[in-house]
């Protein structure tokens, strides 16, 4: 087993794939999470789709799948895209959710008319182009990686040189623009990169898949940190550790594409996030819920009991179980044994006129401050 794991890793075309999958896992990871925090996770969707058309037409130029003519083909007709949108939202009455469906909807329909008359052209160097729609990642070559390592080292560059404005942009462009920042044209900037990393991805995943590249190691990593730094490596961590994630399954099973396998992979992190993390998981939010309306009921039982001492003007005015049971229905023993487990409040024996002693439950001196202190709480609420 160890030896058949280790021929794996030494396998020449598995470690291109690892090494190109780390740089899209590395590149999209830190990216993403700008266009998260913009509230742009739709514009790597259509920046993806957006590539097609510009694969199609470097493809024409070149004559041949030169993977830098391709890339830079896609690169043009993504930031065209991402143009357009922000020209129809500025310059018309567009929402951006319209203008992002109806550019994605005109460059992918292109990228598909361009495909299907490269395909009907009978030409022997088009073979394979249509593997740019869902990735084929075992074709890509040394030379493809040191293109895809420029690309990733330029944007990760830029994202070092301009940290401060490309963060304040992100959390508060009104702000930013008081202080004089070109927000504009930083926000050009960020989404120009993101096309950097839709580009990088294409080979990998694919226009289809690759915008879930962009946005799911950031919504992932956004679960588990609120600080934008902390953010930013964890999502490259995630994004990287899909990536790899996805090859090594893909190697073990033939047959099986890698760039759907990588999308699945981070995919399961995002799930994984979303149900788990601290303050922000499913299960964290159902606990709390749970925690609070067990609280509420503690405070109820309390207070009833704190109303009734005062209608009688007893500060230890007792009261039965089943009166108690009466005003919340059946089950407040077990809240009441949590007030007593606090000492604010006793089950005590008291006279009551019949033969024996019978046990009712009373108020404890903490028990009537802390009741003082939850309706003083609640009447300062409702001023």
């Amino acid at each position: 087993m160890m030896a058949d794991m280790t021929a794996l890793l030494t396998d020449y075309t598995l470690q291109s794939v690892i090494i190109g999958a780390v740089l899209l896992g590395l590149v999209s990871g830190v990216l993403g999470c700008f266009a998260v925090l913009r509230h742009q996770g739709l514009l790597g969707d259509t920046m993806s789709h957006a590539a097609l058309p510009g694969v199609c037409l470097g493809f024409l130029i070149a004559g041949t799948r030169d993977i830098g003519i391709i890339m830079a083909g896609a690169l043009f007709t993504g930031t065209l895209a991402a143009l357009v949108i922000l020209l129809l939202t500025r310059m018309s009455r567009l929402k951006t959710d319209a203008a992002l469906g109806i550019v994605l909807s005109i460059f992918f329909a292109f990228g598909v008319v361009l495909l299907t008359y490269i395909q009907g052209q009978n030409n022997a160097a088009q073979g394979g182009l249509d593997a740019f729609l869902f990735g084929q990642a075992a074709a890509i070559l040394r030379s493809d990686l040191w293109l895809m390592g420029g690309i990733t080292a330029v944007a990760l560059g830029l994202v070092a040189m301009l940290w401060k404005a490309f963060k304040l942009v992100s959390f508060d462009p009104e702000f930013a623009a008081s202080l004089g920042f070109p927000v504009l044209v930083l926000d050009g900037v960020l989404t120009v990169m993101i096309a950097l990393a839709v580009v990088v991805g294409l080979q990998m995943v694919g226009v289809v898949l690759m915008a879930a590249m962009v946005i799911a190691p950031a919504v992932a990593a956004r679960q588990w940190t609120s600080r934008l730094e902390t953010m930013v490596v964890l999502s490259a961590v995630i994004g990287m550790f899909g990536g790899v994630s996805g090859a090594v399954l893909s190697a073990l099973k033939p047959g099986l594409a890698t760039g759907p396998l990588i999308i699945l992979s981070v995919s399961a992190v995002v799930v994984v996030s979303l149900a788990l993390a601290p303050r922000r998981g499913m299960l964290w939010e159902a606990v709390s819920l749970w925690r609070g309306r067990r609280r509420l009921r503690y405070q109820h039982v309390l207070t009833t009991l704190y109303r009734l001492a005062v209608h009688h003007a007893d500060p230890d005015y007792s009261s039965e179980q089943g009166m108690l049971d009466t005003y919340h229905g059946l089950g407040t023993r077990s809240a009441l044994r949590k007030l007593q487990a606090k000492g604010q409040v006793e089950w005590r024996a008291v006279a009551t006129g019949e033969p024996g002693p019978s046990h009712r439950w009373v108020l404890t001196p903490a028990g009537i401050r802390e009741a003082e202190r939850i309706l003083d709480a609640l009447g300062q609420e409702e001023r």
